[in-house]
């Protein structure tokens, strides 16, 4: 891990592109509280797949390339998103994962982005030995509002940064920038199982993953739904990683989804039947459907899990009431 990379530095001409081209993204640009710049990229507009693309490269602080492309894995759901990464552990963890919990009374976020190794508030930073220094702050946030003014304070103080230096991308669920960011994530999602399950991070040395796009929903739950179910079901993520074949092995055959207990059902089904209690949800599901996994130092692969075309059309076409 190379520790000199700065992710909102590198952030910064993607986060540039996307103001300086907001008509042609489609996204709108504000002032928020406190004088901070708020990007709206699915709330007072409609967003866009383009949009959605760069907002993910931002997510990864500039260490992802994330492509759109036709797929014929899903007849239904042609269009794909491909994530690849040669510096995993700090494009996915150390800034895309959604870690930083910037809740405040009614509003409920969890930020992810560059701006997260400034602030440091999460414990995975204590681990991950990664700070980062930059005079923007740039987060990501899943919402369908504008954060309080509290809740600027308080990145204001954490990151030591003027306000006037906050940028605020907010991407809800129900349009297609939040829904392209979130299913973007499908390596992420695949390193932070890595994590719970102690493989060491400094053995990871790529990842690449891809996923199909679902459609969009006005209803939160379905959309949730779809793209929790767009990873767990449809997506594929690739890792090289060092060590020895029996931790690999033992890594493959516990990474994928299939290795939980909750596995078998669209999410938005799992999570009612958890009357909504997320935590309640068996860790193990949030992963990949498939993983591949390449010993740099044999050559030996290991291939676990499977991607479930059923499933995706059952989660894709059911429409919450």
């Amino acid at each position: 891990m190379n520790a000199n990379l700065s992710v909102s530095k590198l952030s910064k001409e993607l986060v540039d592109k996307l103001i300086n081209n907001s008509k042609e993204f489609n996204v709108l640009i504000k002032k928020g509280p406190l004088d901070c710049t708020i990007i709206d990229a699915g709330i007072d507009t409609k967003g866009s797949k383009e949009a959605g693309k760069l907002i993910a490269e931002i997510c990864m602080g500039g260490l992802g390339i994330i492509e759109l492309e036709k797929t014929s894995t899903f007849l239904k759901w042609p269009l794909e998103t491909k994530v690849s990464s040669k510096h995993p552990v700090i494009s996915c963890l150390a800034s895309q994962y959604a870690g930083w919990n910037l809740s405040h009374e009614k509003f409920y976020a969890l930020a992810s982005g560059p701006g997260r190794a400034i602030a440091r508030r999460e414990d995975l930073f204590n681990e991950l030995n990664y700070k980062d220094q930059f005079n923007f702050v740039y987060l990501v946030m899943e919402v369908d509002k504008t954060p309080p003014k509290e809740v600027i304070e308080k990145i204001s103080k954490d990151c030591e940064r003027d306000p006037k230096n906050i940028i605020l991308i907010l991407t809800p669920t129900q349009s297609i920038s939040g829904v392209i960011q979130v299913v973007s994530r499908v390596s992420e999602v695949g390193l932070h199982k890595l994590h719970t399950l102690k493989f060491p991070l400094e053995n990871v040395k790529e990842v690449s993953g891809s996923a199909p796009i679902p459609p969009i929903s006005n209803n939160f739950i379905t959309s949730m739904g779809r793209t929790n179910d767009a990873i767990l079901y449809g997506g594929n993520v690739e890792l090289k990683v060092t060590g020895t074949n029996e931790e690999i092995e033992k890594l493959a055959k516990n990474l994928p989804s299939t290795s939980s207990k909750d596995y078998g059902k669209p999410f938005a089904e799992i999570f009612n039947n958890y009357k909504g209690d997320f935590y309640a949800i068996d860790a193990n599901l949030f992963s990949p459907g498939k993983v591949k996994i390449t010993s740099l130092d044999t050559g030996k692969v290991f291939i676990e899990g499977k991607l479930n075309n059923d499933l995706l059309d059952k989660s894709f076409e059911y429409e919450e009431k």
